[in-house]
Order: structure tokens, then C-alpha cells, then sequence
């Protein structure tokens, strides 16, 4: 319906048509929709489960890898003390005259994002992957030492 031709002519009206007919747009995407990145991040995340021990000297994150090689595998420190642990687990190549019956392992991307402690060392972390189990050692911080009283010499003026 185009309000011109109803003698409305008003700016204000103007867009009000256009927002009526950008309304019918194919883009039914709701404006606070998701991205794509953003959901495949989340469902990359919630696929990827984890422990988290903390230790008197450092925390260990513990994740299942079966069969990933170290390349396969990214240990990373983001701003923020953010340790993010991603990678991906391609799809096997297939083979003449073989083919799928049943495909229930996870194949694509992962990834884990853990923000750290303030006293987690982010220059002393070390990865290990055994026996397709992922371990991330963060040392901690020695903890400060106690300031220690301050004596200022009174001068006699």
C-alpha cells in the first residue's frame, strides 16, 4: 500500500512505507539473530568437553583428542588470559569402493576457551598429548611477598 497516494505526504510516512516494505524483505533473519561463526563456535565448544584440576603450583586442563596429531591440535594465550585450545578432526579420505554405513564420530572443528586466574603464569604453559588425551599445564604465580613495614625517620625541624 503506498501512502502517497492517500495524499500523505509527510516525511514521517515516508518511512514508516519503508520500513514496511523492507518488512517483507526475504532476510527473515531477527535483528539479534546469531552469526554463523557464532554458532558454529558454540556448537564447536559444546562438543569439546573438559577437566579443570587446579594444583597447588598450576591448573591442568584435560581433554580427549583420539586421534589427532600435535598439528592437528592449537594451544593458544589470547589478550585477557584466555586460554584458547582449538583445532579441527578432518574426515578420513575415502577409498575406491568403500563407503559409509554408519558415521557416529565427531569430525570438523573444536575449540575451548578458559579465562585463566590472575596468578596463571602465561609464559609457563606446556601441552602434552599421550595416548590421544590433550593435557595443558599452567604454572601458577609465586604468590607476592607480604609487604613489609616502612619506616620514615622523623626529622626534628
Amino acid at each position: 500500500m503506498d501512502l502517497r497516494l492517500m495524499g500523505i505526504d509527510a516525511p514521517l510516512f515516508h518511512t514508516l512505507q519503508h520500513i514496511m516494505d523492507t518488512a517483507g524483505d526475504d532476510s527473515n533473519k531477527p535483528v539479534n539473530a546469531p552469526s554463523r561463526n557464532y554458532v558454529r563456535d558454540a556448537k564447536a565448544m559444546a562438543a569439546t568437553p573438559a577437566d579443570v584440576k587446579e594444583y597447588p603450583n598450576s591448573y591442568v586442563f584435560i581433554m580427549d583428542m583420539p586421534g589427532l596429531k600435535s598439528g592437528d591440535i592449537k594451544v593458544q594465550i589470547e589478550e585477557d588470559n584466555v586460554l584458547l585450545i582449538s583445532g579441527e578432526r578432518k574426515r578420513e579420505e575415502e577409498k575406491d569402493g568403500v563407503k559409509y554405513i554408519r558415521m557416529e564420530r565427531r569430525v570438523g572443528k573444536f575449540m575451548r576457551k578458559f579465562t585463566l586466574p590472575e596468578n596463571a603464569n602465561t609464559d609457563a604453559i606446556s601441552a602434552v598429548c599421550q595416548d590421544g588425551v590433550l593435557t595443558v599445564t599452567v604454572e601458577k604465580l609465586p604468590p607476592p611477598e607480604p609487604k613489609k613495614p616502612k619506616t620514615i625517620e622523623v626529622k626534628i625541624a
